[in-house]
């Protein structure tokens, strides 16, 4: 494999294509020795580990020293041993108990079954027993956990919300009393909304913990992170300073081979040169994937969406045929989470066992699930972050073998940037996780359902922070809680109906949901949330679910449904909307360093939206080939939002040398731009983030540019985006200068979730607004 770049250069449609190589040379392993309880180190030993890795010894030193640990090694790094070795020595022991949570069901039961074939390892009498508790089990499987009482219970954020701590004084009580080590594996993903969540679900399990005298240790496992230690205090509910952190990979592994590929602009009869279209990163990933399989290297493609992992699976089986490959054709497949559990395992296992030649997945497989190693590794796309891109490359890789690693580029913003400063993605620093266990928008409920699990007092303000003593008075005048006096001090008790616990859902803020109904059947296909759905379900809209095309006949905002009909439809829809937002009041502000009258500030404000009408744009060509208006309710957000404004001298300065419709373009595309640059270092999508930008806001009397959260309350994406916001503007500056494109395209300014049709937008002023508010050298340049 190490001529994989000159071969690479041989095939046939390479036409300049790769933006940057490197190797990540081999790396040996180091071992460290740890006592260990005579049946464990036996029964490790006949699994094939006769020594751990340092960074293993040291976790499992510090957790037997009683100190709560985070783990941010790469993927494939033996990151379960480090939790293992302690959990087991408790049950072993004393019977002391582990709840291990995990994010995804497959990950859970790969874990359930390695851990019990070590539990089954150890002999009779071990006192470990392992067992998961999901929403797969039926009610006589879940009973069956509760009645064996596992040491180790593996479970997952939703059941321990839904489940766990609802019932812990009528069926769960004997494991919280006892309860010693919580892991929490793959904490990065905890994040956003669901991350904000799961902290408020870790500060309900603390509580309930305190008041049956347990006080468990927490191991959290992270890829690597810009912050990891704050961000596991946070989820857990925790304090920083009783943390250990081990971020040193000792494990060994081969050369990896990285190459950046970047596809091909179109020049043809409906694009011309400069426009900035490429061709198809799917495309491009299918032909490297049949090059890889058909060369006998075994080859895993992770593309974003399920669809995209089913049809090319397909496809690339039906380019093998055409090869004459017919038997590698027949061992290609596509692994996503919507497939049947039985399913996912028998192509785990047939990767770990190499009879699979070629996969294509979600990033389902990202996950710290066993599927051995890997001779190749392609990214369809860049996957969102830096974090996501090793943690999938960490899949490929056998032993001291080379691997291959190939980032293939797509046409937007951050992919672009990437391949045009590919230093920006081997050195910059990782991307850090946000999430805001202190939303007023949430708190409400999570302490209602706190209520509901055991009484509450004015001490739970520790697990609540700040905001706790007035939402406790609203939930008591609201008559959700109610007010008890006792010898000990005032007492609330849960005082609603049914269960607080499952009025809400983890996944979302959003309470209202639309369901879409299959015209022909009056079947419900999927439900949005009621947001989305004025975006995505408005009469007239194309939906896509599970490969068919759908036209939206109606939506009845009354019932809250929309009915769906079967279309061909050649085109897609877009909408178009009007924003305004309010600024509530103003919590931070600093100046930028580029001009003394220029400042940053961050601030509480609602913005309304309303969407008026939307487009038919050409699948192809995206040329627009019909409008229609529409007339849909006006929603509004309660948000945070970071937000800056243009001196006047800046703003005299840059009309003096542009049209109005330059001006509002440059102000509009460095909103675009910086949105699109949030993921860069704030583990999120772009989706997660709003913007709006105006000539004159009545606020600030001044052209203003807002980025405001898209959730409910704020999940801290914009509070952690005002600590570096001249950080965002400098890389939106480079983002778009460097961009060789005429009027602005996806790579550099244009927005797919634009609400205004990308107009107008223009690349200039908006690059010299921007360097002269963070005191660039090239400040000057129009």
């Amino acid at each position: 494999m190490d001529d994989i770049h000159q071969w690479l250069r041989t095939r046939p449609y390479y036409a300049g294509q790769i933006a940057d190589m490197r190797t990540v040379p081999a790396r040996e392993p180091e071992f460290s020795s740890i006592e260990l309880e005579p049946r464990l180190e036996s029964a490790l030993s006949k699994q094939g580990i006769a020594q751990p890795y340092r960074h293993q010894a040291e976790t499992i030193e510090a957790v037997r020293d009683g100190e709560n640990v985070v783990l941010a090694t790469e993927t494939a790094s033996g990151k379960s041993l480090t939790y293992t070795v302690p959990a087991f020595e408790n049950a072993m022991d004393h019977g002391g108990r582990t709840l291990y949570i995990g994010p995804q069901n497959a990950l859970i039961a790969d874990q359930e079954s390695s851990l019990s074939s070590l539990a089954h390892g150890l002999g009779f009498g071990s006192r470990v027993s392992v067992a998961s508790y999901t929403g797969r089990q039926s009610k006589s499987e879940k009973k069956a956990v509760r009645d064996r009482r596992p040491t180790v219970l593996l479970s997952n954020p939703d059941m321990l919300h839904y489940a766990l701590l609802p019932h812990a004084y009528r069926l769960w009580d004997w494991f919280f009393k006892s309860l010693e080590l919580v892991v929490i594996d793959e904490v990065h993903n905890y994040r956003g909304v669901f991350g904000t969540q799961v902290a408020l679900v870790m500060r309900r399990l603390n509580r309930l913990c305190e008041r049956y005298g347990s006080e468990p240790q927490f191991v959290c496992c992270s890829a690597t992170i810009g912050n990891p230690v704050e961000h596991a205090a946070r989820i857990t509910g925790t304090d920083e300073t009783t943390y250990t952190l081990i971020d040193e990979d000792t494990s060994g592994r081969g050369p990896r081979h990285w190459v950046l590929w970047n596809p091909p602009e179109y020049e043809n009869e409906w694009q011309a040169q400069g426009s900035g279209r490429r061709r198809s990163n799917h495309s491009e990933a299918k032909q490297l994937f049949c090059d890889l399989v058909t060369a006998g290297y075994q080859t895993l493609t992770f593309t974003r969406a399920r669809q995209a992992a089913e049809q090319y699976a397909t496809e690339s089986a039906r380019e093998l045929r055409d090869r004459g490959e017919s038997e590698l054709a027949g061992k290609v497949s596509a692994y996503q989470a919507a497939l049947q559990h039985e399913t996912r395992r028998d192509i785990e296992s047939q990767l770990h066992s190499g009879a699979l030649r070629g996969v294509w997945s979600t990033n389902a497989l990202e996950l710290g699930v066993d599927v051995g190693g890997l001779d190749a590794v392609i990214l369809d796309g860049y996957p969102g972050t830096r974090m996501s891109a090793y943690q999938q490359a960490g899949r490929a890789g056998r032993g001291s073998d080379p691997a291959l690693v190939v980032l293939i580029g797509g046409e937007d913003q951050l992919d672009q940037y990437l391949m045009r400063n590919p230093d920006e993605f081997f050195a910059a620093d990782p991307e850090q996780a946000i999430s805001n266990p202190e939303n007023e928008e949430l708190l409400p409920d999570h302490i209602a359902a706190a209520a509901n699990e055991n009484w509450l007092s004015v001490d739970d303000e520790v697990h609540f922070g700040g905001p706790f003593p007035d939402i406790i008075s609203r939930l008591e005048s609201e008559g959700r809680l109610e007010r008890r006096s006792t010898d000990d001090g005032v007492r609330w008790t849960y005082a609603g109906g049914g269960s607080p616990q499952h009025s809400m859902s983890l996944r979302t803020i959003d309470d209202r949901e639309i369901n879409l109904l299959d015209g022909r059947t009056n079947e419900t296909i999927a439900s949005l949330a009621f947001a989305d759905a004025l975006r995505d379900a408005h009469e007239g809209a194309i939906y896509h679910q599970q490969g068919q095309s759908y036209e939206v006949s109606s939506l009845d905002l009354d019932r809250d449904v929309a009915v769906l009909q079967p279309t061909w439809a050649d085109y897609y829809t877009k909408v178009l909307t009007d924003k305004s937002i309010d600024v509530t009041s103003d919590l931070l502000e600093k100046p930028l360093s580029g001009d003394s009258d220029a400042t940053v500030r961050f601030a509480d404000v609602t913005v309304t939206e309303q969407i008026t009408g939307f487009q038919r744009k050409d699948r192809k060509t995206g040329t627009v080939i019909g409008e229609r208006v529409l007339d849909l309710p006006e929603t509004t957000l309660r948000t945070k939002a970071l937000y800056y404004t243009l001196p006047p001298t800046l703003e005299t300065k840059i009309r003096s040398e542009h049209t109005d419709w330059e001006f509002n373009g440059g102000i509009h595309a460095a909103e675009h731009g910086i949105i699109s640059l949030f993921p860069f270092t704030l583990l999120c999508d772009r989706g997660d983030i709003g913007g709006i930008s105006t000539p004159y806001h009545p606020h600030t009397e001044r052209s203003t540019v807002f980025i405001y959260d898209g959730y409910p309350g704020g999940v801290g994406l914009t509070r952690a985006g005002y600590s570096i916001v001249e950080e965002l503007m400098s890389r939106t500056a480079t983002l778009i200068s460097g961009c060789d494109c005429t009027d602005g395209c996806p790579s550099c300014v244009q927005s797919p979730q634009c609400g205004n049709a990308n107009e107008p937008l223009a690349k200039k002023p908006a690059v010299w607004q921007l360097e002269a508010l963070v005191a660039s050298e090239n400040s000057d340049s129009g």
